[in-house]
């Protein structure tokens, strides 16, 4: 070849394009599910009437756009938030050396749409929180391939609020949309069937993952060993007593701007100290908490992933449940190839498919500062910034007695930190109207006194 560049080629011959898949389409098998019709209207309703989201177009994203495309599903969105960098080309396969500083999904779909015949792949260069239910709902089926903990919880709590019920408290018909959440840690990786109010959610299962490690405040504002110690002091500390970008700007580890500030603050820092190894990149993987993604893992995430939507998509094999032997795969790719496929319970206290409020007990002492730290430390909440409000005394709405997210109501608000809880609570077993980064929707928190 005379480019080094290698080219996915695709079969255009419409009679041997889809050969191999049409072969499990055509016909019935053992595995089949109940719902699975052989023949074109199956073959049609797959090419053309399926619509899914692939939530992020990185490693594992890339991955998933090739897959799935490959696998006949024609009508893809793509949505993420990043550009391309140099060090993403080495795995993210879609990009090449002139696409550096744009947008990934935009990139990503243009690739697709060219090299694919009769792909309609459209991105959305955006924040996954700027789009509404509105345009959720439009997807048959939504896959995640995220790095994010907060992201992954944010699009679960999203597709959970999709779900409508009748008034005897059924699932309406189809208003459950099935998630594929993908995700991968070096060598190991998993791959989660997500059905709203079915299996359980992923904030009942927000236990398998244990909160980041934390350095001690004293050592990151006294005298910082490493060079990690001081990228979280320029994350946890100076960025909220310099605000470089306004009091209301919360620091965002997926914005450029943000994480240049941050890397000369901790540079500066380091220097200060005689500490050397603080880089660009050395920041970014501290202050994300990143670890080095090997593209053989995303390649068989994203492979088990989109042989999941297949399922979901045409009944062609029983999709994993916990029926069919679990709804979430593991993979370790340090043991070999080892995998295993287990389910989980659903929580009835989940915060998001639980449907109720989330029972807290404390003492009418508790100021609402302490509430704060407790909701981010409870297991079944761990929210990052919450914004609290409590029944107005005169009036069927609320009252807002804390907001971090919104710079005039801060001011204002800011004061009640100290005060306790019960100022506002007269009695044990009162809502809270909680409102945090990590969750789509409000959730509701009781408040239970001695």
């Amino acid at each position: 070849m005379a480019s080094t560049d290698v080219e996915m080629r695709v079969d255009i011959d419409p009679d041997r394009r889809w050969e191999d898949l049409y072969r499990l389409l055509d016909r019935p098998g053992p595995s089949a599910g109940p719902n699975f019709f052989p023949g074109s209207d199956t073959k049609d309703l797959l090419h053309n009437m399926i619509r899914v989201l692939v939530v992020g177009a990185g490693g594992l994203g890339c991955e998933l756009l090739k897959d799935l495309t490959l696998l006949g599903f024609l009508n893809i969105d793509v949505i993420d938030m990043d550009t391309i960098e140099v060090t993403n080309l080495n795995r993210q396969f879609l990009f090449r050396k002139g696409d550096v500083g744009q947008s990934k999904a935009v990139v990503a779909a243009n690739f697709i749409n060219s090299r694919v015949p009769g792909a309609n792949v459209t991105p959305h260069f955006c924040k996954i929180q700027e789009k509404d239910s509105e345009f959720y709902q439009q997807f048959q089926i939504i896959v995640l391939g995220l790095d994010s903990l907060e992201a992954r919880r944010w699009m679960n709590d999203m597709v959970c609020s999709l779900a409508q019920f009748d008034d005897e408290g059924n699932i309406e018909p189809g208003s459950n949309i099935p998630m594929v959440d993908g995700g991968t840690e070096g060598l190991a990786g998993h791959v989660n069937v997500i059905y709203p109010f079915v299996t359980p959610c992923f904030e009942c299962i927000l236990p398998l993952f244990p909160p980041q490690v934390n350095f001690p405040m004293c050592t990151l504002a006294d005298i910082p060993r490493t060079p990690a110690h001081c990228v979280e002091w320029a994350k946890q500390l100076e960025w909220d007593r310099v605000r470089p970008f306004g009091d209301d700007t919360d620091l965002e580890c997926d914005d450029p701007k943000h994480m240049q500030w941050l890397y000369e603050t901790a540079l500066k820092r380091a220097q200060q100290f005689g500490i050397e190894g603080v880089t660009l990149k050395f920041t970014q993987g501290v202050a994300k908490r990143i670890i080095p993604a090997i593209a053989a893992t995303n390649a068989i995430v994203a492979a088990a992933c989109a042989n999941e939507v297949l399922k979901l998509a045409t009944a062609v094999s029983r999709h994993m449940s916990a029926e069919s032997g679990g709804h979430y795969m593991m993979y370790q790719g340090g043991d070999s190839i080892y995998t295993n496929t287990l389910s989980h319970e659903r929580k009835d206290d989940c915060p998001v498919c639980g449907r109720k409020a989330v029972k807290i007990h404390v003492h009418e002492d508790i100021t609402v500062a302490q509430l704060i730290e407790l909701m981010k430390e409870d297991a079944r909440l761990r929210l990052k910034n919450p914004a609290i409000s409590v029944p107005a005394d005169t009036s069927s709405g609320m009252k807002t007695i804390y907001n971090p997210h919104v710079k005039s109501i801060l001011e204002k608000t800011r004061e009640n930190l100290d005060h306790p809880i019960s100022t506002w609570l007269r009695t044990s077993g009162v809502e809270l109207t909680v409102d945090d980064p990590v969750m789509a929707t409000q959730k509701q928190v009781l408040v239970m006194f001695p």
